[in-house]
């Protein structure tokens, strides 16, 4: 009877040291949040699913780009795939830092119940330990009655259950962490090869905006005159809503010249009367631009709306993408404005059709001019990625509109 009670002894000295082994290499394992562990399941489930907009998105415009006739139309196609690819690709990295931070705050979590439990397991650890060293002959001729062996072997039968429950316990928590660990590991893989995609992207994507700028070098005379009307207008506007209004109106006299009808030509009889010419029908309702999408991807700083700091109502949506993360054009339309605006950072003008214009402030470099046609999707520049954001305002006729309405 006390040598199967010692057998037990022995068996259970050497769980519990391990256990109480494993217990300070499990703690002290670094634990690094790459983002807010509150934020990161809304991080996780927001960047999946501008994942998968954007490959959606990558797809169509790749399909466009493979059935273009025209060059210029193929061209612009492709680049607009390749930034859906390049916002695929930095929400593949949000996946993944979100996974990471979740992953290793579970193991944050495991760490300091193993740590509440590692003083009395350690205690125990040596208990046993030291009864597992203890010979069996030497405690056969230690001094005490059958009645203490009896004593004994109750106590063990009793203590028995109760220390294997701990120590399986114990082991399920380490087992559980060790998991939590190879996830975050596989998480930590999954960013690098991200990152290293959203580079050969961005790669792909200067290269083919280099043949874009030199196919088109023999028209940049005529966009640099419009370039310097543009600027003009930006010093005579007071503010950000005046350089709206003078665009606008230059837009719509661009549009009222392009509906006049053609010049008439001379009648062999002058004495004859011309014939009558159709009033001009009033433009119908125009609708919102069949493409738009967010220029860029994050969450959200600022709802339309939504009172500002200043207390004045936002007339846009403000995002809070990574820095440097694409920024593209919202729907198809034309390049009314691209620089430096006081205040505003880098900003984008985008005219539509129908007297829609879109507005894009908050960009660190940009990738278009004045006069430049683009697609939904096209690349227009890269975010700061400051703590101001980068705002989207879609204007009808210089009403600012609440952009998620239009989105498709």
């Amino acid at each position: 009877m006390r040598a199967r009670a010692f057998l037990t002894i022995t068996a259970l000295g050497g769980l519990a040291a391990l256990l109480a082994a494993a217990l300070p290499a499990f703690e002290t394992a670094p634990v690094t949040a790459l983002l807010d562990p509150e934020e990161a399941e809304a991080a996780l489930v927001r960047a999946t699913r501008e994942s998968r907009r954007a490959e959606a998105r990558a797809a169509r415009l790749t399909s466009e780009a493979e059935a273009a006739k025209e060059a210029a139309q193929r061209t612009a196609s492709e680049a607009a795939a390749l930034a859906a690819r390049i916002q695929q690709a930095e929400a593949e990295i949000e996946i993944a830092r979100a996974r990471l931070t979740i992953a290793r705050s579970r193991r944050a979590a495991v760490t300091a119940r193993l740590a509440a439990k590692q003083e009395p397991t350690a205690r125990l650890a040596a208990a046993l330990q030291t009864a597992s060293r203890r010979p069996l002959a030497l405690s056969a001729l230690q001094p005490g009655s059958l009645e203490d062996v009896v004593h004994l072997r109750a106590v063990l039968a009793s203590a028995v259950p109760a220390i294997r429950t701990r120590t399986a316990a114990l082991r399920s928590e380490l087992d559980r962490g060790r998991a939590l660990e190879a996830e975050a590991a596989r998480a930590l893989g999954a960013l690098r090869g991200g990152e290293a995609a959203l580079r050969q992207r961005r790669g792909e994507l200067a290269a083919l905006e280099q043949q874009q700028r030199l196919a088109s070098r023999n028209a940049r005379g005529a966009a640099l005159r419009e370039a310097e009307r543009a600027l003009a207008l930006a010093e005579e506007a007071r503010d950000l809503d005046g350089l709206l209004g003078k665009l606008g109106e230059v837009a719509a006299l661009r549009r009222e010249l392009a509906a006049l009808p053609g010049p008439v030509l001379r009648p062999a009889d002058l004495d004859a009367a011309l014939p009558p010419q159709p009033a001009p029908a009033p433009s119908p309702s125009a609708p919102p631009p069949r493409d738009f999408q967010l220029p860029v991807q994050g969450r959200t700083l600022v709802g339309f709306g939504a009172k500002r700091a200043s207390g004045l109502a936002s007339t846009g949506l403000t995002l809070a993408p990574a820095k440097g993360a694409q920024v593209v054009a919202p729907a198809r339309g034309r390049v009314a404005f691209a620089g430096a605006y006081r205040g505003f950072g880098r900003i984008v003008i985008i005219e539509h059709e129908g007297g829609w214009t879109s507005l894009v402030t908050g960009l660190e470099r940009l990738d278009v001019a004045v006069g430049d046609s683009v697609i939904g999707g096209s690349p227009v520049g890269r975010a700061s990625g400051g703590a101001e954001g980068v705002t989207i305002e879609l204007r009808r006729d210089g009403t600012p509109v609440n952009p998620l309405q239009y989105l498709r």
